[in-house]
């Protein structure tokens, strides 16, 4: 509780040293909103501060004051110097009651009763004669010059200010600006930098053991100036947890509701300035989700819940930055009763309203002023919770995100940056290029080639079976890109024989194997924000310069997942042990793995594991149409969807992309549901298409997809290579038309083009054109009916086909095409290349 007091001290000390001069610029600018807005959440943060510790005196003055500033903002009330007069009273005397609980270590008791009365009666009082002092503290008699007792005011004891200079209010704390911590840590890493590089060369140059036993100490020493200057500025966040529970039980009992809280992830460090950012975000957050989300007891009844509502507030660290998650199983967001309440309040028209998504709907709740509150109360109902939210954490850096699912609750999370940290990391090699990772998130490190480990390739991915234990892997090359533009120092030899692997866990329920070319040392490193750039790609949480001089990118490890589309939760290993189980019991392995799925408007469906490659979460605008068919943009691939149109809307699409080896093709669903092993008995459908048949499982009809169906209509014919390919050479003519209209379709249909001109003169013949050239399959003539086609056939046994420019033959014995008759073309082409392959 002194810790929890004495920081509540500090930090209303400082916020009402700031709200005096904003009330003065106020008054002197009556018009200013800016600075009236910036007052009122001034007091809201001591109103909210002060409802986790025993302070009923300090709520009740903020309380009055906000409410009387809240009238003013609404345009209830008018900005008089009285009122002015009245609020500063109120400033002092929380000021002074923060002195008497420096002092005494609790709150006095006293009557403030005539303060608050100020702000009501402010109104009638007369606008241009001066407040009088003693409206700060109207019962408080003045002491007499010279009197030395101490004399007790409204419960708090008055002292001389001789008598307060020898003492040491326990409170109180150095504030050092945050330019000058960081001037030192700065300072600090350079060291460390400078300390890695000399212990590189003392390795390398073998000096007199007495000099590593002195650089030794030296490194200790550094060591623990390191700690201390990091511990400057970073702490452990559970301290930002402390308050939470007592302030979920004192709101919980006010509203009559029943609340289980619990906190994990305390153990994350955080930059101190980081942290009190974000205490009075996260406090709105918990006061909100009692308040709104949480149901009444009978309301939770009648929803088949359990009376006692759970609310969590985990942290977790992802690289560079810190996730901060609030999740309650409460009513959750009702996005049409958001709508609702923004245009009553005028907050958007109703216009503006029918043009907004899902998720535009649900950001209304972060727009200044909007409260789904039916009336307003100490705890909520302003509308100035959730857009001090998104102002704080915006302000430094970070993002609010929503999670929102109707009828069962929401989530916040919070993901803040970190500034400078030093960790220790594990420096390895990938293409030719250093990366590091952080130690911490490194679970085990083994050789690729060891005999503990196995790697096996399932649907389209490889899986690392280590000592029993299956983990998807990633190589690192393959993720970042690089394995194609090896970096300078790359070595194709020694990437291949001594590859290592390493368990990574990202998070609590998450492991991974990741494959790389080589494991170098384990160092601190000093990391730094990397390029926006760079950061944008998820893949890197920041930038170090280890002690070889040269720049190193830190890999975000859980950003690694989401590049690569892999599943490395705990429910993903278990779908691979349980595949492992079926291929030692001698079962087929397909019957193993079936995929089941809810598709929007179907019952439920499923199929086969081991063709699907990936499952995926897609924007919508990646998604178009061609040829009226659908097709999606994934990275710097199209491909195909089996969809009859493309969706709407900002969601999300899942998709699972089914893979025969060569192609894919996307099938959009709603949900996964599970994976089971594929029953014996089907009923197969009576004509073919999407659906193959029908079968039970678990006693519940699901209907198999049918893959061979689905990519015989999606997927494009894979052509031969170009050896494989019939050579139709074209006589053309100077007009150019096929080599602009007929060559191309050829192309697209499999075939060759080499495009001739007919030559002049008898020693030019198609046979001595081709002495030194490829020999075609078959000769199409482009001229009309004066070319002689068998003369300028390059040899006896090559098949001729005349195209001709009219729709009608010359005549009965005219054996030439149509040149736009498509499909004459491809009949006599079918007709003859056989043939001219010599077999016909």
């Amino acid at each position: 509780m002194d810790d929890l007091l004495n920081d509540f001290l500090a930090e209303t000390t400082e916020i009402l040293a700031e709200a005096g001069g904003a009330i003065v610029a106020w008054e002197a600018d009556p018009a200013d909103r800016t600075q009236l807005d910036a007052i009122f959440r001034l007091l809201h943060t001591i109103k909210g501060s002060s409802g986790f510790l025993p302070l009923p005196r300090v709520t009740a003055l903020s309380h009055a004051a906000e409410d009387a500033l809240d009238q003013v903002r609404r345009g209830a009330r008018t900005a008089t110097p009285a009122l002015v007069s009245a609020i500063l009273g109120i400033v002092d005397r929380l000021n002074s009651l923060c002195d008497a609980l420096g002092d005494q270590g609790s709150e006095p008791a006293g009557d403030d009763r005539a303060v608050i009365a100020a702000l009501d009666t402010a109104d009638a009082a007369d606008a241009a004669a001066e407040a009088p002092p003693s409206l700060a503290q109207p019962e408080e008699p003045q002491a007499m010059p010279g009197d030395a007792a101490p004399v007790e005011v409204a419960g708090i004891p008055l002292r001389r200010e001789d008598d307060l200079a020898g003492e040491t209010q326990s409170w109180r704390s150095i504030r050092v600006p945050l330019q000058l911590l960081d001037s030192v840590m700065t300072g600090v890493t350079d060291i460390v930098l400078a300390r890695n590089e000399f212990a590189r060369m003392l390795r390398e140059s073998g000096v007199d053991p007495a000099i590593i036993g002195a650089f030794d100490r030296l490194s200790d020493s550094i060591a623990a100036m390191r700690q201390s200057v990091s511990h400057m500025r970073m702490q452990r966040i559970d301290k930002l947890f402390a308050p939470l529970p007592r302030i979920v039980r004192d709101l919980a009992r006010d509203l009559g509701k029943k609340v289980h809280f619990e906190t994990t992830g305390g153990e994350v460090e955080l930059d101190r300035e980081m942290m009190e950012n974000i205490r009075d975000p996260l406090i709105h957050i918990i006061r909100n989700a009692i308040d709104h989300g949480v149901e009444p007891l009978e309301d939770r009844v009648k929803a088949g819940k359990n009376i006692t509502a759970t609310l969590s507030v985990s942290a977790r660290q992802s690289g560079n930055q810190i996730e901060i998650a609030v999740r309650d199983d409460g009513r959750g967001l009702s996005p049409d009763k958001i709508v609702a309440k923004a245009v009553g309040a005028q907050l958007i028209s109703a216009a503006e309203a029918r043009q907004l998504s899902m998720e535009d709907k649900l950001d209304l709740i972060f727009r200044p002023g909007f409260s789904t509150a039916s009336r307003v109360t100490e705890v909520s109902g302003r509308g100035v919770g959730m857009d001090i939210v998104k102002a704080n954490i915006e302000k430094i850096g970070g993002v609010v995100e929503l999670q929102n699912d109707e009828g069962c609750g929401l989530a916040l999370i919070l993901r803040v940056p970190m500034t400078l940290t030093i960790i220790s990391g594990l420096m390895l090699r990938a293409g030719g290029y250093d990366f590091a990772v952080p130690r911490g998130a490194v679970r085990e490190i083994l050789l690729e080639n060891s005999d503990t480990v196995r790697i096996d390739r399932v649907g389209g991915g490889e899986v690392a079976t280590i000592r029993g234990e299956r983990y998807p892997l990633l190589r690192l090359e393959t993720v970042l890109g690089c394995g194609d533009t090896p970096g300078p120092d790359v070595d194709a030899d020694e990437e291949e024989e001594d590859r290592a692997i390493v368990v990574v866990r990202p998070s609590q329920g998450q492991s991974y194997a990741l494959s790389v070319a080589a494991i170098h040392d384990q160092e601190e490193l000093v990391i730094k924000p990397a390029a926006p750039m760079i950061m944008a790609t998820g893949l890197y949480a920041g930038t170090t310069l280890p002690d070889h001089g040269r720049p190193v990118l830190l890999l975000d490890v859980q950003g690694l997942i989401g590049a690569a589309g892999i599943d490395a939760s705990e429910a993903g290993r278990n779908a691979l042990r349980e595949a492992d189980a079926v291929a030692d019991s001698g079962e087929d392995l397909d019957r193993a793995q079936l995929l089941l799925f809810e598709e929007e408007g179907c019952a439920l469906r499923g199929v086969r594991l081991s063709v699907v490659e990936r499952v995926e979460d897609i924007a919508a605008d990646a998604f178009f149409m061609t040829g009226g068919r659908v097709a999606v943009r994934i990275g710097e691939d199209i491909l195909p969807v089996h969809a009859a149109k493309k969706p709407e809307g900002p969601a999300n699409v899942k998709l699972l992309r089914l893979y025969d080896g060569r192609s894919a093709l996307c099938y959009p669903i709603a949900t996964i549901r599970d994976i089971v092993r594929l029953p014996l008995d089907m009923q197969p459908a009576p004509t073919p298409g999407t659906i193959a048949g029908v079968t039970l499982v678990s006693g519940e009809p699901v209907e198999l997809i049918d893959p061979h169906w689905l990519m015989a209509q999606h997927v494009q014919p894979i052509r031969e290579g170009a050896a494989g390919q019939p050579l139709c050479q074209l006589l053309d003519d100077d007009d150019g038309w096929g080599e602009h209209f007929l060559a191309p379709l050829l192309r697209a249909a499999g075939y060759r083009v080499e495009r001739i001109r007919p030559e002049t003169g008898e020693s030019a013949t198609a046979a001595e054109r081709a002495a030194a050239a490829p020999r075609p399959d078959i000769l199409l003539s482009l001229t009309d009916e004066g070319s002689d086609a068998a003369r300028d056939a390059p040899g006896p046994d090559v098949p001729v086909i005349r195209l001709r420019s009219s729709a009608l033959p010359a005549g009965p014995e005219d054996q030439s095409v149509y040149r736009y008759d498509r499909a004459a073309l491809f009949e006599a082409l079918g007709r003859h290349v056989g043939r001219g392959r010599g077999h016909g």
